[in-house]
Order: structure tokens, then C-alpha cells, then sequence
């Protein structure tokens, strides 16, 4: 009911920039906190960024600074602007985003499908 859209991923040298995007559709009737998770090989998914409806951002310590996570409410679109990037950047990326739909007015957290970062040294 939920559908979520990343784009953004690639191959980037350090200290390069990329900017991933989520864009959510379906029958959303409204979105609470928008977010982004990384996932390395071997490693459990961590939170790197969020931004609730009011604007207001949280991010894991290794990214701050480095990193900054926007969204633009009337697109349902969130997005996240990596600069400075590291080799320990390199996982895949996910979007998440707390939602109530039309047929679920509970909040529930849907996943987008992932995007890899790669960063070379």
C-alpha cells in the first residue's frame, strides 16, 4: 500500500558526494518520520539520518557534519546529501518512513528496496 522508490547509489571516489532519494506512493494518508539505514556485509542495519514531519534531524555520530537529510513533504520525498564520503560509507542504503494509509491508520514503518554505496579509496 506503500510503495517506495530509491535512486541515488553508485560509485564514488572518498571525499566525493552522492544524494540518495525515497520517494513514497500509494494510498498514504500521512507520514511521520523519514529516514535513511545502512547496512555493511556483516553488519547489522543502522540508522544514519532522520527528519520528522516538523523538520527536525537526527543522525548517527559517524555522519554528522558529513552528511544532511531533507524531505520535501508535498513529494513524499526524502533525501540524503552525502559529502566527504569514507570507505566505511560503503552499504547499502534504505529508506524508511513511518506512514498511515487510507486502510491502516496505525503507523507502520515500510522499507524501501535498498541502494548500494560504494566509496574507493
Amino acid at each position: 500500500q506503500v510503495h517506495l522508490v530509491e535512486s541515488g547509489g553508485g560509485l564514488v571516489q572518498a571525499g566525493g558526494s552522492l544524494r540518495l532519494s525515497c520517494a513514497a506512493s500509494g494510498s498514504i494518508f500521512s507520514i511521520n518520520v523519514m529516514g535513511w539505514y545502512r547496512q555493511a556485509p556483516g553488519k547489522q542495519r543502522e540508522l544514519v539520518a532522520s527528519i520528522t514531519k516538523g523538520g527536525t534531524t537526527n543522525y548517527a555520530e559517524s555522519v554528522k557534519g558529513r552528511f544532511t537529510v531533507s524531505r520535501d513533504n508535498a513529494k513524499n520525498t526524502v533525501y540524503l546529501q552525502m559529502n566527504d564520503l569514507k570507505p566505511e560509507d560503503t552499504a547499502v542504503y534504505y529508506c524508511n518512513v513511518e506512514a498511515k494509509t487510507y486502510f491502516n491508520q496505525n503507523w507502520y514503518p515500510n522499507w524501501g528496496q535498498g541502494t548500494q554505496v560504494t566509496v574507493s579509496s
